[in-house]
C-alpha cells in the first residue's frame, strides 16, 4: 500500500501473493498512484501516464483474483473539429492470475508474485475512446481556419460539366478497365 500522493514505479507493482494464498478467500488491498510510458492508443492517450490504482487481491481456488479499478485521463482531438479535448476514465479490472495461466484468459503467478503492471496497463488502454466529441452539437472544423473547396468553385468547372479534368488516381486504375455485362 502507498501513501496518498506518493508514485509507485513500474517496478513495484509486484504483489507479493504468498501470505493471502494460504487461504482462499483471505485479501489485501492495492492502492497506488504510477506513471506508465507509452499509454497510447492512435492519438489518444492517457495525461502523463498517470494512473490510479485501486484493487482488491483475493485468494480464489484457481490461484488469486484482482479486482477493482484504475482511473486516470486522457486527452486527444475531437472527432469533427480536431481540437483537443480531455475527459476522466474509470477502468473496471476483473482479472485471474494462476500458476498455469491460459493464454488470453489468466494472467501468470511467478515467485509467489503477481505483476500488476501488464494488467493496469491494459485496462487504461481499453478505456480510451475511439471518437470523442468535445461537445454533442459540435459542428465540425471551423470554415475561416480550415477553407475547403468544391468543384463548383474552382474556376476551371462550367455548368456543361466541360473543363480541365483533375488527374486520375492511379490506385484507381484497375477499375478504369472494369465493364460490367447487363
Amino acid at each position: 500500500m502507498t501513501a496518498a500522493g506518493r508514485i509507485t514505479p513500474p517496478s513495484q507493482l509486484l504483489v507479493d501473493t504468498l501470505e493471502i494464498r494460504r487461504r482462499t478467500g483471505a485479501r489485501r488491498e492495492f492502492l497506488a498512484t504510477t506513471e506508465l510510458d507509452d499509454l497510447e492508443a492512435g492519438e489518444f492517450s492517457v495525461v502523463d501516464g498517470r494512473l490510479e490504482i485501486d484493487l482488491v487481491i483475493e485468494a480464489v481456488t484457481e490461484g488469486v483474483s484482482a479486482t477493482g479499478r484504475v482511473s486516470g485521463s486522457w486527452v486527444g482531438p475531437c472527432r469533427r473539429c480536431l481540437e483537443p479535448i480531455s475527459a476522466p476514465f474509470d477502468a473496471d479490472v476483473l482479472e485471474i492470475f494462476e500458476r498455469n495461466p491460459t493464454d488470453g484468459e489468466t494472467w501468470p503467478i511467478e515467485d509467489e508474485r503477481i505483476d500488476l503492471g501488464p494488467v493496469v496497463r491494459e485496462a487504461a488502454l481499453l478505456a480510451l475512446p475511439l471518437a470523442p466529441l468535445c461537445r454533442d452539437d459540435c459542428a465540425g472544423p471551423d470554415p475561416e481556419r480550415f477553407p475547403a473547396a468544391v468543384a463548383a468553385d474552382r474556376p476551371e468547372h462550367d455548368e456543361s460539366g466541360a473543363g480541365e479534368e483533375l488527374p486520375a488516381d492511379p490506385r484507381w486504375a484497375a477499375l478504369d478497365a472494369l465493364r460490367f455485362d447487363d
